[in-house]
């Protein structure tokens, strides 16, 4: 291998990697929340709906800048905004982590999403126009696989700071104070270590070369050739310049063709539908709002804080593993078998969730009015004991009381094998409220074992698998292939918005729901959709493999012929 080649070999390699940490930053992204919300809400006055909106802004933010990426890229240029994505995501990082309060906290991790929409944008996309068609491939999978062990990452961390966490506040042995502090430095820590694939992200960034094709369009011919040679060999680099070259030749005629087309004609309808109904159906899987409150939904079936991050550790490297799993499948099965598996699986374990929850929370009773006569001063502070709400038969008792001082609701828990099992609600300290305490809900009852945390693991991993088996990746793919090329930018564009915004308020009415109807309730809403899902999988999506694009597209003009012909 001469000199040359070696170089080009090393860089090809080394912009690899570069994307590929652009995917490790989107994955911990989504993934990072999780075990910090056992201790984020215990150190920072916050109320359910103000928790929601802030595991929710990191779609947020992903949904509003990746309406918007596209098109700075291709002003600034793709490796800019590489760069500027990753510096987002450095700064969010230590706006998080020096928040004192709901707003910055806000900001914080609505820049963090904002990072992740321009990564997920731009990031594909200079992979794309860098990479030669035999390492596209290659390049692409990377980020895809690196995305997903991000969120393994995260849970990892997770892991780390809570049993860090756990251990200290037992050694605390009920010193409050000492377990706040325990508590705002593991959620604190969890944040600040992932600050460091970030800044390796931000100066490796710097030293790659900007896209060739971006550089043509602007004009600059031998700087695009110039980044042609540092990835491909002398002659490819020559046949792909050739190629560019060409393509703007033919460039008037072809925007003459493609501006008679229109997103609203008959044959270009239906694909557009059915994407928007598969984009749909992703979100409302609950896939997001399941991977960003594992730990919770983990806690609240049983499990202690260390087994409950242990087992977010576990689903999340289920779905890293399935992901590769459906990429050696996809192309042998079918994007339509990958999804009718993939849905089926998830119906099946998000049904056999809900059963466990209901198992138990129907076995809760609501002793508001109970507490509600018990509130003094604007305060209730009772022990456990003396509420006199039922025998308990010396088993584990919990008692979750959702309450407001007018301003949003919030949650208080007490169980039965605390230290000191009291209930204790007043206003913050310094907080101004004309508003009386008001008991909105107080669910009493026996506390879930260790087991049913375990079934709903079971149940969660069952799910995961699924979900990465079947729409984690034949969706994106699918969806590619659905879009005919005349409407595709337009097409996906609005699907996108129309995912991203559902997925973000999924996530913000998370909490409340589950605070006001039970983790049951959202289980079923989350299976209805996926039943939608399975149908639309099953009985109209038309099976893409082995089918070349334009084979596709023109399946879908005979479907607008025929429509039109029964009109």
């Amino acid at each position: 291998m001469t000199a040359r080649a070696s170089n080009t070999v090393r860089y090809t390699q080394f912009l690899i990697f570069i994307a590929g940490l652009g995917g490790l930053l989107y994955g911990i992204d989504i993934g990072i929340i999780a075990a910090a919300l056992l201790y984020l809400g215990k150190t920072v006055n916050l109320t359910v709906e103000q928790t929601s909106a802030i595991v929710a802004a990191v779609l947020g933010g992903g949904m509003c800048s990746s309406l918007v990426a596209g098109v700075l890229a291709d002003f600034f240029g793709r490796k800019r905004m590489m760069t500027v994505s990753g510096l987002m995501f450095v700064a969010s990082v230590g706006l998080i982590v020096i928040s004192q309060g709901f707003v910055p906290l806000l900001v914080g991790r609505l820049l963090q999403g904002a990072s992740g929409g321009v990564i997920a944008v731009v990031v594909p996309l200079y992979l794309a126009e860098c990479l030669g068609a035999k390492h596209r491939g290659k390049g692409t999978a990377v980020f895809q696989f690196m995305l997903t062990f991000g969120i393994v990452i995260a849970a990892l961390i997770g892991w780390f700071y809570t049993s860090r966490a756990e251990a200290a506040i037992a050694a605390a042995a009920g010193n409050a104070i000492a377990i706040k502090a325990v508590q705002d430095s593991a959620w604190r820590g969890m944040f600040l270590a992932v600050v460091y694939p970030g800044l390796i992200f931000v100066v490796g960034s710097f030293f790659l070369s900007e896209t060739p094709r971006w550089l043509f369009r602007r004009g600059h011919k031998d700087q695009a050739l110039a980044a042609l040679r540092r990835s491909s060999p002398e002659d490819e680099a020559q046949l792909q310049l050739h190629e560019m070259e060409d393509l703007a030749a033919n460039k008037a005629e072809d925007s003459k063709t493609q501006s008679s087309d229109s997103l609203l004609q008959r044959k270009y309808v239906i694909p557009f539908v059915l994407a928007c109904i598969v984009l749909a159906c992703n979100q409302t899987t609950g896939i997001n709002s399941i991977l960003s409150f594992l730990v919770i939904i983990l806690r609240q079936a049983g499990m202690t804080a260390a087994h409950a991050t242990q087992g977010d550790v576990a689903v999340k490297i289920i779905n890293c593993v399935m992901t590769l799993v459906a990429v050696a499948f996809v192309d042998r099965k079918g994007r339509r078998f990958l999804l009718k598996v993939g849905t089926g699986g998830i119906i099946i374990a998000l049904v056999a969730g809900a059963l466990v929850f209901r198992t138990f929370e129907s076995r809760r009773s609501d002793e508001k009015d109970r507490l509600q006569q018990l509130v003094s001063g604007n305060r209730l502070q009772v022990p456990l004991t003396q509420l006199g709400l039922g025998d308990t038969s010396g088993k584990p008792v919990t008692l979750t009381v959702l309450y407001s001082y007018g301003a949003g609701d919030r949650v208080a828990t007490v169980v039965s094998t605390d230290p000191n099992p009291a209930i204790d609600i007043a206003p913050e300290p310094g907080a101004e409220t004309t508003a009386g305490l008001t008991i909105k809900r107080a669910l009493y009852g026996p506390v879930p074992g260790e087991t049913t945390g375990w079934l709903i693991m079971g149940c969660m991993a069952l799910f995961i698998a699924a979900f990465a088996f079947g729409p984690g990746v034949v969706v994106w793919l699918m969806l590619s292939e659905l879009m005919p090329t005349r409407i595709r930018s337009t097409g996906m564009g609005i699907a996108l918005l129309l995912n991203q915004g559902i997925s973000t308020l999924i996530a913000a009415v998370f909490l409340p729901v589950v605070g006001n109807y039970g983790y049951a309730a959202m289980f079923v809403f989350w299976a209805l959709c996926t039943v939608v899902y399975f149908s639309t999988a099953a009985f109209f999506l038309p099976e893409t493999k082995g089918k070349t694009l334009e084979e596709i597209e023109a399946h879908f003009d005979r479907a607008g012929v025929r429509a039109s012909a029964k009109a």
